[in-house]
Order: C-alpha cells, then structure tokens, then sequence
C-alpha cells in the first residue's frame, strides 16, 4: 500500500512538473526534423522551414493527447494529420510521453516507455541515419538522412487521416489491392477513425463517399480528361492542375496548385459531408470551395440509428418515438451519426405480459436497407415480428411482409405526396404509449380542469391587468432612461468633429447634432425637402450653412427599428467604409426622436429608376452590370474584407442609393448584425426584413447566414435585370414571383427573355445569361449552394469562366399586401416592411 501511494504521488508530481512546463510556457520549435538523437515531448515542436506547419502534441478535449500536424499561423488550429488515432495518450501516461525515431522507425513512447503507435519499417540497414521531416507541403517523410537521393521510407501523404491535402493521393493499387483513403473523426472532440471514408473505386476508378466502408452514397462520376462528371468546381481549372491516372498497375487522383500562396484542404467530416477549403488572408477564415453532397440526407446514416431524416424541418435530424439521442453533446453540434437508442427496453413478446409490445406507425418515410422478407398477411407480417425478439420493425405492401433485425438506418421522413413514402411500425415498449389507465384519468380530470379554469378566469384577467398597467408605465420610464444612456453612449465611441470640417472626407469619425440645427436644415422637416417614406419613417433633404447637402433619416414613433437597431446602425456604419457603402455623416436623439444622417444621394435610390416606366431608359446595359458590380463589391467587403463579418439582413433595391455617378451605395443598417465564425451563421426568434427579398431558412425558421445576403443579391440581380419587382407577380398567370419566372424561362433555353426591353438595344447577351446564371446560383434554396460574394465578383470578372448550373430555387409566396397604404406588418411572428423610394 505504501509503495502503491508513492508510485501515484510520484507520477502525479512528474505530471504536474511537466504541464508547468509544456503549459506554463509557449511551445519552442527544435527545427524541421527529428532523429535517434532529437526528439518531441510535451511543449516541443518542429516547424517546416516554410513555417506553414507545425507537428506535436496537440489535445483536442483537454483530456487526450495526440501527435498531429497542424497549420502553424492559422487560428484556429487546423489539424490536417494524426499520428495515434486509435490510441490515445492520457493521465498518467501522458507525462514524460516522446515522439522519436528508433531503429529506423518513428514511435511514439508514453509515460511508462511504452511504444503506442510506430511505423511498420522492417530490415532496413542504416537505422541510425533515418531522420523524419517536416516539409513545406505538410507532408511528413521518413528517409536516409546521409543520402538526400534514397527513396522515401514512409510518408504521411500515405498515412492520411481525416484530410486529403494537395500533392498527397487518393489511390488504389490493382496487384496489391492495397489502398489510400480518408476516413472522418468520430466527433469534434475524438480523432479516432469514423464511420465516413473518401476513397477509390476498384471496379470503376471513381471516387465516391462510404459510410463503414459498405454503403456508397456519393461518387465522383467518370473522369472526362479534365474533370469528373459528377463535381461541381468553383474554382478555375487554370489555377489548379489535376491529375488522373488509371492503367493496368494502379489507380490514382491527385491535385495541386499553381499558385504556392493558395492553402488549400479537403475533409471529409464527422458528418460525412465532403468539404473543400482555401484560406483567405483578406478575411483570415476559410472559404468553402466544393461541398458534397449539399443535402445531409444524402449521406448515408446522416441521423445514425433509429434517426430519421428531415431535410426541410428545422432539426434535422430526430429520434423514432420512443428513443433518445445516444451522445446529447453530439446532437447539440448537429453531429447526429451516433444515432438514437431506446428509452426502455422491450417485453420480448412476452403476450402474458401486464405492458405488452406495441407498435408505433411512422408514415411516408423511406425504407431501411437489409430486410427479411416473406410472404404473409398484414395480421401474420405483425404477429411475425412481435414473437422475435430481436425483429425491431416490420412494413407490409400488400402481398409481402418485410421484418427487420438490426438498426434501423438512413430513414428519410418524406413528403406525403411523394410516392417513395411507406409505412414503417416500430416495436416499441407499452409504456412509451399513453396507458389506458392514463387516459381514463386524463378523461375523469377533464370536468374538474374546466370548473377551475373557468373559477380563475375572472382573477386571472384582473390580474392581466394590473401587470400590463404596471409594465406599461415601468417601460415608458426605462425607455427615457435608455434614451438618456444611449446619447452618452454615442457620444463615447465617437468623434464629435465639426461636419462642414473639409477633412470628414477622410475619416469615419461622427457627431452628434443638436436637434435645433436638423430642424433649421430641413426647414422643419417641410414637406418640400422629404425624398421619400419607409417603414422606419420619412428622410428629408437637408442643408447646412457653408452648402453642404445631408439626407436625414428621421425614425418615427412607430417605426420597426428601435433604440437597438438606432445604436447597432450608428455604431456599426461609423466603424465601416468603403466606396459602395454609403456614409454616415452623424446622429441626433432628443426625447423620442432618433435620427441619422448620411451623405446625401443625388439619384436616391436604385427602385426609383428600375421599376419605372421614364427612368428605367437612364440605365443602360453597362451601367446596369456596373450597378450589379458595385452592389457585389460592397457586400464582400461586409462579409470577407471588413475587420468586422456583417451580414445586412435587409439587401433590397430601395436600400440601394445611387450619387451623382450612378454609382450604388449600400445604406440602412438597423437591422444588420456582427457575427464570427468559419461559415457565420446565427439564429433569431425575431425575423425582420422584407418579404421578397428574404431567404427561405430566415423566412421560415429565423436562421440568418453571409448566405442570407447572398440570397437577396440574387433578387436584386434579377430586378435590375428584368425591371420587375420579385413580389410584383402575385395572381399572375407567368409565374408566382420573379425567381420562379426567371427559372421557368432558364429551364425552357429563353432566359434572354428576362431582360428589360429597355436594353435591348444596348444589352450584351453573354454578360446578361452570365448575369441570370449568377442570380438564379443566389437564390437557391439550399444556403449551402449559394456562393460567397466573393466568388460572386470573380463569377462577375471571368470572361471566359464556366458557371455552375443552379440547382431549383426557392420560392417564396407572399399575401396581398398593399404597398401604398401598409408601412409594416406582422402575420405569423415575421416583420414585413415594404420598400419605398428614398
């Protein structure tokens, strides 16, 4: 016992000497590479003479520890290689743990001295000359260090784990049968090998997507000399050079960059969704590339057992009745291939049985794979599988009766008119259903529930009341103290220089306006000086003394946009610039007036000359696709090139100005929001912005994206483009809007058909099919499909680039509302406002 306690404090002293040490302090690099005499332990890495990568001890969840290369100065670390998948190193073994090279082999040494991983190098002569290095392609290589010229001894190019990178292989070789692939992580958290690989094809040599090694659910189509069939590339295949090689030894794909500044990765994740990124400096994130399969039910086991798949529901992914989720962390990540198990066990077919099994019906799903089938009645199919024990379903069509012994997999939940639906009964335990007891005591209640519901109704509406009557008042005075607080905000995070100062030109700073001074510039706010009228309220014409012109956007007592959005638009627009975003000059708040004033816009906004009958002949072709440029440019610098990421939420023609040039300027950011992340996204239970211009994902379930902006860009692309408002084909024979328009005419080969007659005479053909093409790609309804913007101005820039042909649309109804007499609505929990000129 007493040399039990001081073998435990002795490794916990060492443990505790080593974090002091590799924790305490930051990593130290000892070179590229390592030998029988150099070696990695814990706070020790080596870096690649390019210092792109960096391979050590990295740990994933705080508790496990493993040896990995990752990307030196990206942030977040990016692991692309993992040496001890299955074998991880933890408490105590993880102290004095060592990554080495001996007897011409790596291995990987724990706390005890123990080898846990090594490679598998057998009779080679010189073990004492092998050293291992880290190149600049994050290629790791075992070789001969006294001869440069000696073949590779082991790489891990070879040895991939969850990334494929350019320059390594996906490969198979036919007298071997030996081959290279990919396999996922099992979770964020484990690198462990998953369910997921990416791999070569022995039979055809395409490349496809397996789940367990068994089931194929995506593949790459043929290899045409250029390109597989089946991939969609958003990138130049003049950038990119790929190689294909199939002969009678072997079979292989590989790709590299010409360009050594583009850092690229393929992964195939823990959801088995393929994804390829680059990574952009600009934005210092990275940027999705190629993306298959874009629907997640598409993958195989995507829910995991006894999930069922819903690609339109707002979870994705849900457990039968009667089950729950295996890993709730999981589900929490939307990571769901760990699937569901039972809440309680079955009965076994036992009939005598107090609570016997009973089945539950699931209707309009796709059949799970691998049954047994017989032919039966539908009383026999049921009585069949109630007496196995192991049987889990059964399905019946009519003449034969299909059971089912094992998980239940890769269910998709369908729509109820399409044909592929069936009828699944799950056996499920009693007490998952309501009881017959419960439901007599449910039924007894019911009277007793009424009398006390109707007993407390007079109380309960006294009571309303008094609480609407107290909130009401508490909110009238928390509104002025926040006024009172949000001008001393203001006028901390901003620069009140004087506005006729000649170097405002130059700098972002703001200030704040004495209300006085608006009203002598506006002469009262006269009718005569209002440019136009929104659902935030009206924007006049200002003129302060020196000339200089403002527009003045006065938030009325009952606009949609509050105190919140005021602030959030003041502070965001003054920390923002660019040529196509319009300028904030400076803001006024005195008692319930909130007002912001911008740079005054000669031509007011892009609606006011689009949809009318006059003006539409001042834009021509150039100056339309121009337009569309200058619109694309500022909303990739929200969401790439800004030091913040912002996403508008609100992108619609009237939100477009136009200066003295014609050149558009993105305005109105009370409703845009900050967000981070790699693929920012974020959810709100308050959806604000304008029907037609709104994406489906926000629309329907309040979940906004970059991809959200790109959607409405899309909308504003066909606008421009047709002269016709997307919400101006309501009971219209043609079509319900102008997105399902637009796709009708694409479909049928006439998409020319869709341009403005006003331009025929100027119009470019190839720009305008090109344009159509890019708007359609912006509004499908998988947000995942839609490109970024800035893959939107290098669409827009490539003279000689080919497209990606869209996917269908979304297309999204709306009800009659007039937009002459309506300035904001709410049906259903979503706040519409109607654009109106400025």
């Amino acid at each position: 016992m007493v040399f039990q306690i001081i073998t435990t404090t002795s490794f916990l002293l060492l443990f505790l000497l080593n974090s002091s040490f590799s924790f305490g302090q930051e990593e130290f690099s000892i070179g590229d590479r390592i030998g029988a005499n150099k070696s990695i332990i814990m706070g020790v890495t080596i870096v690649s003479s390019s210092e792109n990568f960096e391979l050590g001890f990295f740990t994933p969840d705080n508790g496990s520890y493993y040896i990995g290369i990752w990307y030196k100065n990206i942030s977040p670390q990016t692991i692309v290689w993992v040496a001890n998948r299955e074998k991880k190193l933890s408490f105590p073994e993880m102290a004095n743990a060592e990554f080495t090279v001996r007897n011409g082999n790596l291995v990987l040494l724990n706390g005890f001295r123990q080898p846990i991983w090594r490679t598998n190098i057998k009779y080679y002569t010189k073990p004492d000359s092998v050293i291992a290095v880290l190149g600049n392609d994050g290629n790791f290589v075992l070789r001969d260090g006294s001869n440069s010229t000696s073949p590779l001894l082991w790489q891990s190019f070879d040895n991939p784990s969850n990334t494929y990178m350019p320059g390594s292989k996906l490969s198979y070789n036919k007298h071997t049968k030996a081959m290279q692939y990919i396999t996922s992580w099992r979770s964020l958290e484990d690198p462990s090998p998953g369910p997921y690989t990416v791999e070569i094809n022995p039979t055809n040599g395409q490349i496809r997507a397996m789940w367990n090694r068994t089931e194929e659910y995506w593949n790459s189509g043929t290899w045409d000399g250029d390109r597989f069939s089946n991939v969609p590339y958003n990138i130049p295949n003049t950038t990119v050079n790929y190689t294909y090689i199939n002969n009678d030894n072997e079979v292989y794909y590989a790709h590299t960059f010409f360009s050594p500044l583009v850092t690229s990765r393929f992964v195939i994740d823990v959801t088995g969704v393929m994804k390829q990124f680059t990574w952009l400096d600009s934005s210092h994130q990275w940027n999705v590339i190629f993306l298959q399969p874009t629907q997640p039910c598409d993958v195989y086991a995507y829910c995991g057992a006894f999930g069922t798949c819903n690609p339109i529901s707002s979870s994705v992914c849900s457990c039968f009745p009667g089950f729950v989720p295996r890993l709730d962390t999981d589900w929490h990540l939307d990571i769901f291939s760990q699937g569901c198990v039972r809440e309680t066990n079955l009965s076994c077919g036992n009939s005598s049985a107090p609570f016997r099994d009973r089945f539950w019906m699931m209707s309009d799903v796709t059949l799970p794979k691998h049954y047994h089938t017989v032919k039966a009645t539908r009383a026999e199919c049921e009585s069949t599988c109630f007496k196995n024990c192991s049987c889990t379903a059964y399905a019946y069509d009519g003449v034969e009766c299909l059971t089912w012994t094992k998980e239940l997999l890769n269910l998709q939940q369908l729509s109820q008119d399409d044909q592929r639906g069936r009828n699944l009964f799950i056996k499920l335990a009693a007490s998952d259903f309501p009881s017959d007891q419960a439901l007599n005591r449910k039924q007894s209640t019911a009277r007793l529930k009424v009398t006390i519901i109707l007993a407390t109704a007079f109380v309960t509406i006294l009571l309303a009341c008094c609480a609407f009557t107290y909130f009401y008042c508490r909110r009238r005075m928390a509104n002025r103290k926040g006024q009172r607080n949000l001008l001393d905000h203001l006028k901390s995070r901003v620069n009140p220089n004087d506005l006729t100062n000649e170097d405002d030109d130059n700098t972002l700073d703001v200030r704040c306006f004495s209300f006085e001074s608006i009203l002598a510039a506006t002469d009262q706010f006269s009718e005569a000086n209002m440019l136009g009228r929104g659902g935030f309220g009206p924007v006049y014409k200002g003129k302060f003394l020196g000339g200089r012109e403002i527009a003045v956007k006065r938030l009325s007592t009952q606009s949609r946009q509050g105190i919140e959005e005021f602030t959030n638009e003041v502070l965001l627009i003054a920390r923002v610039q660019h040529r196509n975003l319009v300028r904030l000059l400076g803001y006024c708040v005195k008692g319930n007036e909130k007002i912001v004033l911008y740079e005054y816009m000669l031509n007011k906004s892009l609606d006011t000359f689009i949809f009318d009958q006059q003006n539409r002949t001042l834009l021509d072709w150039r100056k339309r696709f121009d337009i569309i440029l200058g619109i694309a440019r500022g909303m990739s610098y929200l969401h790439h090139d800004s030091r913040l990421t912002i996403i508008h939420r609100d992108l619609k023609t009237s939100n477009i100005l136009l200066d003295e040039e014609m050149d558009p300027k993105i305005s109105d950011f009370g409703l845009a929001r900050i967000v981070q992340g790699d693929f920012t996204q974020a959810n709100t239970k308050k959806i604000v912005g304008t029907y037609g211009y709104m994406s489906p994902e926000y629309a329907l379930n309040g979940s906004f994206s970059t991809k959200s902006d790109v959607f409405s860009f899309g909308v504003i692309i066909l606008e421009i483009l047709s002269g016709r408002r997307n919400t101006g084909f309501y009971q219209c024979d043609e079509a319900r809007n102008l997105i399902e328009y637009a796709w009708g005419l694409w479909n049928e080969e006439r998409a020319i058909n869709l341009v403005d007659e006003s331009l025929l005479e100027t119009c470019n053909i190839d720009e305008a099919i090109k344009c159509i093409n890019i708007g359609l790609l912006c509004v499908q309804e998988n947000p995942c499909g839609r490109p970024s913007m800035s893959n939107v101005i290098v669409m827009l820039g490539g003279e000689s680039m080919i497209l990606p042909r869209p996917n269908h649309p979304a297309f999204v109804a709306r009800t009659t509302i007039s937009s002459e007499s309506i300035t904001s609505s709410t049906k259903n929990g979503l706040t519409i406002t109607i654009e109106q000129g400025r």
